[in-house]
């Protein structure tokens, strides 16, 4: 026989909001559709809003009271459960003197409004060993049958600005390896790795700036890989787990040879934002480079980086390399200019006596000229033609005046 109630779920408003912060309203409604030709008895219908962290695994010994006796596993578990809300409300109950609500067959709909705290939450999460939960559980509580719930999960994220200035550093790092052993050494490995900042956001390409130098005698592979590094905290004890996210691989490098990476890139796959605020459960990230050396250990050195939320607002890692390079190629711009200007030469300086007398006019041309013009005006045009310029200065001793 089927159930009275055939609809039971939570709806929120904004179906299309992934991600909900502290302070901000979660609204939604508790559907309940009643199947036809039927009536349903209730009591209340309740909700609550809460938000945990909770961890847990096992630690276990193996015990054999004799050799031949099959291993016993004596296991203890290490929990804890940190709460950051928890918020209940009531959207429908009996009226005094009435034992039940009746709701004959239909559809209703019981709107409800949660503001979210003001104190900072940690972002949802679901690791190898804990969680990160925050969740909606509606009750229809019926006085001749078993309550019935149903629950509705939703995201939180606790904003990190990969623009504060922390994130904006550089980091760099750099590691040494010599290959063989006591006689037989044939050359060190180097690895000199830079990264322009340490914050980024999910989809973001990570431009590697880095020397590998390969003064062995093996033909070595670098690579380059980020890792998620989860970190759980109960009773006084730790349990990680590390997760690849992405990794790239470089070109094969001959003994004798050396790798230059200009701003290779490594693409962030979708990931959960570093987790820093929380006391049981850290979720951070590590950018690693290596080299992998046949027959021997991986030379490899770690740069942490941090998952933010809220993007990079500035020129891209590569203009910015662009931009510096660009800065100290006109350097020498600065160095050629004078402290203070000086003044332009003497035209008596600059003109020569041969060149004035081969401007000069004839006798009988300014004798015409004079003539012509009733005066010796060619006289002063001449004398006028090779006067020096007014002398210099910084001071305008004509300025206009706006």
């Amino acid at each position: 026989m089927a159930d009275k109630v055939k609809v039971f779920c939570i709806m929120f408003n904004n179906e299309d909001k992934r991600e909900y912060s502290a302070g901000e309203v979660l609204s939604g409604h508790v559907v309940v559709e009643v199947s036809t030709g039927v009536s349903v008895q209730i009591k209340a219908v309740k909700i609550s809003t809460r938000g945990c962290a909770q961890v847990c695994w096992g630690e276990g010994t193996r015990q054999a009271s004799s050799p031949s006796s099959a291993a016993i596993a004596n296991t203890s578990s290490q929990c804890e459960q940190v709460e950051y809300f928890s918020i209940s409300q009531t959207l429908k109950e009996t009226p005094d003197g009435e034992e039940f609500i009746s709701l004959d067959e239909g559809h209703y709909e019981f709107p409800f409004h949660v503001e979210l705290t003001q104190m900072p939450l940690v972002t949802s999460f679901k690791g190898k060993y804990g969680s990160v939960c925050y969740e909606v559980t509606a009750v229809l509580q019926r006085p001749l049958n078993q309550d019935q719930t149903v629950n509705r999960e939703f995201s939180v994220i606790s904003h990190i600005d990969v623009n504060s200035p922390w994130l904006l550093s550089s980091v760099s790092t750099n590691n040494k390896k010599m290959i063989g052993c006591w006689i037989f050494t044939s050359g060190p490995i180097s690895l000199n790795v830079n990264i322009n900042r340490r914050g980024y956001c999910n989809g973001d390409s990570i431009p590697i700036y880095a020397v590998i130098e390969n003064y062995s005698s093996r033909l070595i592979v670098p690579k380059a890989a980020i890792y998620q590094i989860q970190t759980f905290m109960a009773n006084g004890k730790t349990k990680s787990h590390t997760k690849l996210v992405a990794s790239v691989r470089g070109n094969h490098i001959p003994s004798g040879c050396t790798d230059t990476w200009n701003g290779k890139t490594l693409k962030i796959s979708p990931v959960s934002a570093s987790i820093l605020n929380s006391s049981v459960i850290r979720v951070e990230y590590s950018l690693a480079v290596m080299a992998q050396i046949p027959g021997a250990k991986k030379l490899k050195v770690e740069l942490p980086i941090v998952i933010g939320s809220i993007p990079y607002n500035g020129l891209d890692s590569r203009s910015s390399s662009l931009s510096s390079h660009f800065s100290m190629d006109m350097s020498w711009l600065a160095l050629a200019l004078p402290e203070v200007p000086e003044a332009p030469p003497n035209y008596a300086d600059v003109v020569s006596e041969e060149e004035c007398e081969l401007h000069s006019p004839s006798y009988s041309q300014s004798e015409e000229l004079e003539r012509q013009l009733g005066g010796p005006a060619f006289a002063y045009i001449q004398e006028f033609r090779f006067q020096p310029p007014p002398l210099y200065s910084e001071v305008d001793s004509h300025p206009v005046h706006s």
